[in-house]
């Protein structure tokens, strides 16, 4: 619990995470705003339009994710906190859950903000949570979003330096998954299993949210698990990653 908190102190006693968190807010409520706004024929407003930009706020938290570690190896600070607490897998440890913590809360608020606009902008349709689909396409967001995190947090140990960091977590998570469908042969089987296109199976399942019409604004996921499955997919994908930094940490210096 000490180290919890020590680790939330650290966090939340800087300037980055709380504009990282406005910046989620605000780009994923202004996209779903103009997307909802102007649905109509071939894009209906839906439970699925409202969450139309869920995979811009969470690029955000993972610059969060990733700055709350290389920021401490910039300024020397990780080195003290190495001297204070020996144990490394245990600092490391209450680093990431605390990380992941803030990640769920900012995924939930903007999740449910940008479906609450929905319902101001087009009370007339049918924007109601009605089955598990529409529930997990909504309350989804905070859970892939804290995993999403993990994995920023664990490049972050990896990489160590801010710049390269952040561009490694952005660049493989907007473009590197989807250029491997361009893989002759094999690049849509490989793409099936890659951990960014398991994680939005969790949130838009077989389309079910979208409504009568099951037309989507964004493609479905091609993974063939279920959404359940697929998030405990994505949290191992996280796990074993987390685990990997943590022992490259141990056997390296500060």
């Amino acid at each position: 619990m000490t180290l919890l908190a020590v680790e939330r102190i650290k966090l939340l006693s800087t300037r980055s995470p709380w504009w990282c968190a406005l910046a989620a807010l605000l780009i994923t409520a202004g996209f779903s705003t103009l997307v909802v706004s102007n649905a109509g024929g071939g894009f209906p407003a839906t439970v699925s339009a409202t969450q139309f930009a869920y995979t811009f706020g969470m690029a955000v938290i993972m610059v969060l994710a990733t700055l709350a570690v290389t920021t401490e190896y910039r300024f020397g600070t990780m080195r003290t906190t190495f001297q204070a607490i020996p144990n490394r897998a245990a600092a490391l440890l209450a680093k990431a859950t605390v990380v992941a913590l803030v990640a769920l809360v900012i995924g939930e608020v903007m999740a449910f903000l940008s479906w609450g606009l929905g319902n101001l902008l087009r009370p007339e349709d049918d924007l109601a949570l009605n089955s598990t689909a529409d529930w997990l396409n909504v309350a989804g967001v905070g859970p892939v979003c804290a995993l999403g995190a993990v994995i920023a947090v664990a490049t972050g140990i990896l990489i160590r330096h801010s710049a390269g960091a952040i561009s490694l977590v952005l660049i493989y998570f907007l473009a590197v998954e989807s250029l491997v469908q361009a893989i002759p042969t094999v690049g849509a089987d490989i793409y099936e299993w890659m951990p960014f296109n398991v994680a939005h199976k969790v949130i838009t399942g077989d389309g079910e949210s979208a409504g009568a019409s099951g037309e989507m604004l964004t493609p479905l996921s091609t993974s063939t698990l279920s959404p359940w499955w697929a998030l405990a997919y994505f949290a191992g994908f996280a796990a074993v990653l987390l685990a990997v930094a943590i022992t490259t940490a141990r056997k390296r210096d500060a």
